[in-house]
């Protein structure tokens, strides 16, 4: 039938569709939880898998966490947005503090987005200077200062 997407009842048919999800890029727990429930599988057959893919290697929040932070960190957002970012994924706080506590330099990290966004510097007028500091606080840097 056109636009219905088949029912996931198998441990195999599960299985497979992870890897599926998985070839593709690095997944947390949780969002691998949520996208195979939608597409059909029972909770009690996807924690299953889940467990098994998890023993085997195959999924892990520890990688997909790094990958998640390598990735945004290189479109200029910072530690702030990306700890909340990775709690909504279902990553635990110890993974988290984890690798955003390594060495990415966010201090260099913050001006380059601000150089990035704002090139011509920061703002003599006091309401341009605030959306600037806006921007920074929205990218995940909420103690960026403008000197």
């Amino acid at each position: 039938m056109f636009g219905r997407q088949q029912q996931l009842e198998t441990p195999q048919e599960i299985r497979r569709s992870a890897l599926d999800l998985l070839a593709r890029r690095e997944h947390s727990r949780l969002e691998m939880l949520r996208k195979l429930k939608l597409r059909g599988a029972s909770a009690d057959q996807c924690e299953a898998v889940i467990e098994q893919l998890q023993e085997d290697g195959l999924l892990s929040d520890e990688r997909f966490c790094e990958a998640y932070v390598h990735s945004r960190v290189q479109r200029g957002y910072g530690p702030q947005r990306l700890s909340e970012e990775l709690r909504e994924r279902g990553v635990d706080d110890h993974i988290i503090h984890a690798v955003i506590g390594l060495d990415w330099n966010w201090s260099e990290r913050a001006e380059s987005a601000f150089a990035k966004r704002f090139p011509e510097g920061p703002a003599r007028d006091n309401r341009e200077r605030a959306k600037q500091l806006n921007f920074m606080r929205y990218r995940g840097f909420p103690d960026f200062r403008l000197d």
